[in-house]
């Protein structure tokens, strides 16, 4: 990710964080990116019990004006504002707590051991480390060198 575009989902993250928790809502992931041309800015959200259509269009409108007044991104953008999936994004530590035995995806920021991308179960995650069973191999990753992660749904 490009570093004004990391920095921009950085403020955006720092200032629409508190207003949904107010709402009663989590912000799970955020992006910034441009798709066919456009620039678009997506927010996931969630809370117990998930999340509705209404619930998505209320915050947009809510967030769309707390945005347009803040000018944190200075050109035309599209706000997307819409529940993880079932591919939950996983960014904070606690996200990793509620998916232990579960199967995950990690992209780490540098190679490690000749790779980057690593799919398997979660079977621990302890002081800053995720302990997984990646192609029946325990392997440890480091939570600080992860660029993004996210729970693989399986359908039985």
């Amino acid at each position: 990710m490009q570093k004004k575009t990391k920095a921009i989902v950085n403020q955006v993250i720092e200032l629409v964080e508190p207003v949904l928790a107010d709402l009663g809502f989590e912000l799970v992931d955020a992006e910034h990116t441009v798709n066919q041309g456009r620039w678009i800015l997506r927010l996931y959200m969630d809370r117990e019990g998930g999340v509705t259509l209404d619930d998505c269009a209320r915050v947009s409108n809510e967030l769309g004006d707390l945005l347009d007044v803040k000018d944190l991104i200075e050109h035309e953008y599209i706000l997307e504002v819409s529940s993880p999936g079932l591919n939950r994004p996983l960014r904070k530590e606690k996200d990793f707590s509620k998916v232990i035995g579960k199967k995950i995806k990690v992209k780490m920021s540098t190679f490690r051991e000749g790779r980057q991308n690593y799919t398997g179960c979660l079977k621990a995650f302890n002081e800053g480390m995720l302990h997984m069973d990646v192609d029946g191999k325990e392997t440890i990753l480091p939570w600080s060198e992860m660029e993004k992660a996210h729970l693989i749904y399986e359908f039985d």
